[in-house]
């Protein structure tokens, strides 16, 4: 099937109603993608997509000036980004961190390549995360029994066709691709919390996320060990 979450504007746009425990939950992205962001050593970063400010505050303790576009007010009191008034402003490095597959393609390629200065970069950027087999082989008969048909987290799912615009842009040349990945063991709190703010858990009703959320803790006991994977795909502007 091709990958098209942002159509499903509910979803997307489903994160403002959370914002706290989406901002505890989710972790910080890796150091070495950080050190990669500031050695480009951008003068004016446009992070979009920005949320509660994870990859945004990254970078500005770094001392880089950024700003961020948010499409949910809830989330951050700034526009939507395909439709935000950018003042003629133009940046040298823009971001997306988990955040450009909720972006129209068409319309995200045509705004980036309007407010990113010739030689600027686009980088984009997706974490994960990776269970053992036999961790994962625990969760499948608690999501078959609880949330029949939900995605289980901890596997990249199969079948998933995805074009980029953004490779096919005249716009844009693409540079080799980075992956940043470490091991890591997780408290089960830290698992579950961290799924409670997964947009299509969170549309399951309140009382069926507790239960699935508590069935998971009880199924995977007190830690498990976990494989962070972040990749980046980096694209400069013609």
């Amino acid at each position: 099937m091709t990958f098209q979450p942002h159509l499903d504007r509910a979803r997307a746009e489903s994160f403002g109603s959370y914002p706290e425990a989406y901002d505890r939950h989710r972790p910080p992205f890796p150091d070495g993608l950080v050190d990669d962001l500031v050695a480009l050593a951008p003068s004016r970063v446009l992070d979009g997509g920005c949320g509660t400010g994870l990859v945004a505050r990254a970078l500005a303790a770094r001392g880089l000036p950024v700003l961020g576009v948010e499409l949910d007010p809830r989330m951050a009191e700034v526009a939507r980004f395909e439709e935000w008034n950018d003042a003629g402003r133009r940046f040298d490095l823009v971001t997306f961190g988990d955040a450009w597959h909720w972006i129209d393609p068409a319309k995200g390629v045509a705004k980036v390549a309007s407010i990113l200065e010739p030689g600027g970069m686009l980088v984009r950027f997706f974490k994960g995360y990776v269970l053992q087999p036999e961790t994962f082989a625990k969760l499948e008969p608690v999501y078959r029994s609880i949330a029949p048909g939900l995605r289980v987290y901890g596997r990249s799912p199969d079948g998933i066709e995805w074009v980029d615009p953004v490779a096919s842009s005249p716009d844009f040349a693409m540079l080799p691709a980075k992956e940043y990945a470490s091991d890591d063991v997780f408290s089960v709190s830290r698992w579950t919390g961290y799924l409670s703010t997964a947009s299509d858990h969170r549309r399951l009703a309140p009382e069926v996320l507790s239960k699935l959320l508590d069935a998971v803790a009880e199924a995977l006991g007190p830690e498990i060990p976990v494989r962070a994977r972040t990749v980046a795909l980096f694209a400069r502007r013609s």
